[in-house]
């Protein structure tokens, strides 16, 4: 950490970038692949560009204060409009590309944003299917060039061909930078308000969590809408003069990783998730000494891991561990760049299966929680102190504890300053001594490791009084490879059943096995095929409580995603829309109790 600018260093997230770019001028901050290669902009690049932008922006008569929204994917361009709102003072919105047009046209509305910045002819369409709606914006720039509209321009037409920077507005570190929505998972979502302060000083506060050096390289591939790749991915590499690379999409991430080669990666477990089915589907269909190597190199390697954090003994196994490198975990960390020293999982809980996998191979994944109303990030594990079924200690100036119902309770520079026009909202979720209520439910070790259990809005309270936070048991079942999505339901009934989107993949092997047809519909309905699929589910569940036992399940092969509207951007499962969509199917499975 030889170049970290501190928060007070900065004074403002502006402050921030106008610092990397006078120490650092000329090394390189951005890659993006652009008319088929990958290209480069150095800090002083970036500057020039976000003085184009303040420049255009400072035309259109807009007050510090107000609302400028941005629906972009990764890219250069999504930092320089946030530098060039955030040095006249402006509030940034992001908006996730992937979002329905009734939540965008909610999230602007609620706002007030005035400028809309998105990218392409196809959001433009989904824009004018609720263009009444959108009042409040009086620009909507396109980086494509587009017409028809009188409030539509494109970036070409908006941007000046050069312009020198303005000196920034008058900025208090305590002001309100940017205003986040949350996911949405039950109701609409609230904005969340975050001050230069609480992210600045997150992302400091993760550097003791974690050095992270300026010859660093991240690919970028969570959205910037997302809090946890908006500070971590982004204001701290601007900290620390990091390298940022722009995947071009999901299906790409693969080359891409290969390509950038990154030391450093920020994910959410769905990521880790299907890196792991795809190992795991390879596995099943390969040599069964493949399966044996590699189950040893896994083990082998968790052994050491523990040994090396101090909660294991030295195993002569250890002895073959080049062997093992050469033969399996080198082979797979080599398609994920060769040169990741850490990966970074946030945004919800990862199953303990796959972190085993993933540092048994020799690849260390930290777990850290976080919430967007803390800027995101409460704790992390650390590597000495890696406990990868928690998510934990605090990170530093942060304080837990344990409320009513051991939710778990959070202070610290970090906690929004509330919710954007919602006071009751913010009353209800910050006490009068700043304690943040965050609705997860948790117990705290001595050592100060935080272990998630459940979500106190998600937790099932059967017929019977049991109470059963279904996250734990959802992880559990998708540790078998045959389960893409799954979903645990039982409030108010007398069992619990299982919603399961099928792994397609998978399922064509499982159905060969047991001789019926993978593409007829009726097959997922058969009640021979349940039998099988629930002794499977119930394999997974046997380290779970007996009233934890899944008695139906409901098998479905259509994924669950935004676009359907089963899940959120955050790729968090909309349980209550999940719950409606297949309100007679799951009927049918308590018929008769």
């Amino acid at each position: 950490m030889d170049d970290v600018i501190s928060p007070d260093q900065a004074g403002s997230l502006h402050g921030l970038f106008l610092e990397r770019v006078k120490r650092t001028p000329d090394k390189v901050a951005y890659r993006y692949f652009r008319h088929n290669a990958w290209r480069e902009h150095s800090w002083m690049e970036m500057q020039r560009q976000v003085a184009r932008w303040q420049h255009a922006l400072s035309g259109l008569g807009l007050k510090p204060g107000d609302r400028v929204a941005i629906m972009l994917r990764n890219c250069p361009v999504w930092i320089m409009f946030d530098q060039a709102a955030l040095s006249l003072g402006l509030v940034t919105v992001p908006l996730y590309t992937v979002d329905r047009p009734d939540n965008v046209a909610y999230i602007v509305n609620d706002s007030g944003a005035r400028v809309l910045l998105f990218e392409n002819a196809e959001q433009w369409q989904a824009l004018l299917t609720v263009r009444e709606k959108l009042g409040c914006v009086k620009r909507f720039v396109s980086i494509d060039r587009l017409r028809g509209d009188p409030d539509l321009v494109s970036m070409e037409a908006f941007l000046p061909k050069d312009a020198e920077l303005l000196p920034a507005a008058p900025t208090s570190i305590d002001d309100l930078a940017s205003i986040i929505y949350t996911s949405g998972t039950t109701g609409k979502p609230k904005g969340v308000m975050l001050s230069h302060a609480n992210m600045l000083s997150n992302a400091h506060a993760c550097l003791d969590t974690f050095k992270v050096r300026s010859d660093d390289v991240f690919l970028s591939f969570l959205p910037l809408s997302h809090t946890f790749e908006r500070t971590l991915g982004y204001y701290l590499t601007v900290m620390t003069g990091a390298v940022v690379a722009f995947a071009r999409s999901t299906p790409q991430l693969a080359e891409d990783l290969k390509s950038i080669r990154p030391t450093l990666l920020i994910s959410v477990p769905r990521i880790f998730e299907r890196i792991h089915a795809a190992i795991r589907t390879r596995l099943a269909e390969g040599a069964p000494l493949n399966r044996w190597l590699f189950g040893l190199a896994v083990e082998t390697g968790w052994a050491r891991f523990e040994h090396s954090q101090g909660r294991g003994p030295w195993q002569p196994s250890f002895l073959l561990r080049p062997l093992l490198d050469r033969m399996v975990a080198r082979k797979i960390l080599d398609r994920l760049g060769g040169r990741l020293r850490a990966a970074f999982s946030g945004g919800a809980a990862l199953s303990s299966e796959i972190s085993r996998m993933f540092v048994g191979l020799g690849l260390p994944v930290l777990q850290g929680y976080g919430l967007t109303e803390t800027s995101p990030v409460v704790s992390g594990n650390r590597l000495d102190d890696n406990r990868p079924e928690s998510v934990g200690m605090p990170i530093s100036g942060v304080e837990v504890k344990l409320g009513e119902q051991d939710v778990l309770l959070v202070r610290g520079p970090n906690v929004m300053l509330g919710y954007w026009n919602n006071p009751e909202a913010t009353k209800g979720a910050i006490d009068r001594d700043g304690w943040l209520n965050t609705g997860d439910v948790a117990h705290i070790l001595e050592s100060g490791h935080i272990y998630i259990t459940g979500r106190i809005k998600e937790i099932i309270v059967m017929s019977n009084g049991e109470k059963i936070p279904p996250s734990d048991m959802e992880l559990a079942i998708l540790d078998d490879p045959l389960f893409d999505q799954v979903m645990i339901y039982g409030e108010a009934r007398p069992y619990l059943v299982a919603i399961a989107v099928l792994n397609p993949e998978a399922w064509s092997g499982f159905a060969g096995e047991i001789g019926i047809r993978p593409d007829m519909p009726e097959t997922l309905t058969d009640s021979r095929v349940e039998a099988k699929v629930l002794k499977r589910i119930s394999l997974n569940l046997r380290g779970f409580p007996g009233y934890a036992r899944v008695n139906r399940v409901l098998l479905l092969d259509e994924p669950w995603s935004v676009e359907n509207g089963l899940m959120t951007p955050t790729l968090k499962i909309r349980r209550d829309e999940v719950s409606r969509r297949y309100a007679m199917q799951i009927r049918h499975l308590y018929e008769g109790h």
